[in-house]
């Protein structure tokens, strides 16, 4: 199992600046300025395993309702059934899809090692190690919204109450008072939690970069929120706020995602955001982040995810 560690910054010529994709009105070739329907596509890009060796399977490419990206594999939720692909070496446990998630899936979330699916309010999980995949009771009904991350994941129930399982090595596990009521959002990051209560970021666990300290800015008023590695973006108005380890510049919001901003996701060191149907992905390119494929340039994306060294997005 691995665990979360601080990193060192790679060369300069490693980290971008920034990248924003999407058909532009103003365009003087009306074709050019065409963005395409919305099929349900997920489309996906960068230089890790599971971008350049597998790709998108048939079956999403089309009607596909929601996406999560994992380490080295993707989910894909269509008509209430999962759908997962990723490098051939994986566990057979992690790819194999149970069941139970066949049919009337509601949400999707991928973590490191495993996966989590909810039906009916049931979290059901599958991957490498039973630690992750084993449910706990209070999982097992009423819950709205699971996230997933490297050795632990996380659930919120009907009642606004966070609850969370697996390792604890960072203290991930340890849901403040403040998150066991009332709260409308999570986001799992590498050994930290983020809550969403009444517009208001709460965060817990591991704090080596400041992950945990959230700035006065997000106190109030926040709409979303996302986290995957060791850095958090909030949406505020259309703003995005960033917060955590800036060793790649990840935290330097640029100027054109200050307002007009829509969708906000993460990965390890980069950032990938949605602002009228555009893609703006910043700053670290060592595995491809940034070099967006034509597909996503044309424009009219509705979803962004991502993950260590990749992305998903949905058209």
């Amino acid at each position: 199992m691995l665990r979360a560690t601080g990193l060192p910054a790679l060369a300069a010529s490693l980290v971008g600046s920034l990248v924003v994709f999407g058909a532009s009105p103003a365009s003087a070739d009306p074709a050019a300025a065409e963005v395409p329907a919305a099929v349900g596509e997920v489309l996906t890009w960068g230089k890790d395993e599971v971008s350049l060796r597998v790709p998108v399977p048939e079956e999403a490419k089309s009607g596909v309702d929601a996406i999560s990206a994992g380490f080295k594999h993707n989910l894909a939720l269509k008509d209430g059934q999962v759908i997962v692909w990723g490098i051939p070496e994986l566990s057979s446990r992690l790819l194999m899809v149970p069941v139970a998630a066949w049919d009337g899936v509601d949400a999707i979330a991928a973590g490191t090692y495993h996966n989590l699916a909810l039906k009916d309010g049931q979290v059901i999980a599958w991957g490498e190690y039973s630690g992750l995949t084993t449910v706990p009771e209070e999982a097992k009904s009423g819950v709205v919204a699971i996230a997933a991350n490297q050795d632990y994941s996380v659930a919120l129930k009907d009642t606004g109450e966070v609850i969370a399982w697996g390792w604890n090595d960072l203290g991930a596990l340890d849901v403040p008072e403040e998150a066991k009521s009332g709260v409308d959002a999570i986001a799992a990051g590498l050994g930290h939690v983020l809550a969403l209560k009444d517009g208001k970021v709460i965060a817990w666990g591991w704090n080596k970069h400041g992950q945990t300290d959230v700035p006065a800015e997000a106190l109030s008023g926040v709409d979303a929120i996302a986290t995957a590695g060791q850095h958090n973006l909030a949406l505020k108005d259309g703003k995005v706020i960033a917060w955590g380890w800036n060793g790649y510049y990840q935290t330097d919001v640029p100027a054109i995602a200050q307002s007009g901003v829509t969708a906000i996701a993460t990965g390890q060191y980069h950032n990938i955001v949605l602002k009228d149907g555009k893609v703006i992905v910043w700053n670290y390119n060592g595995q491809g982040q940034m070099d967006v494929p034509a597909e996503v340039k044309a424009g009219g994306i509705t979803q962004i995810a991502s993950t260590y060294y990749h992305s998903l997005v949905l058209r």
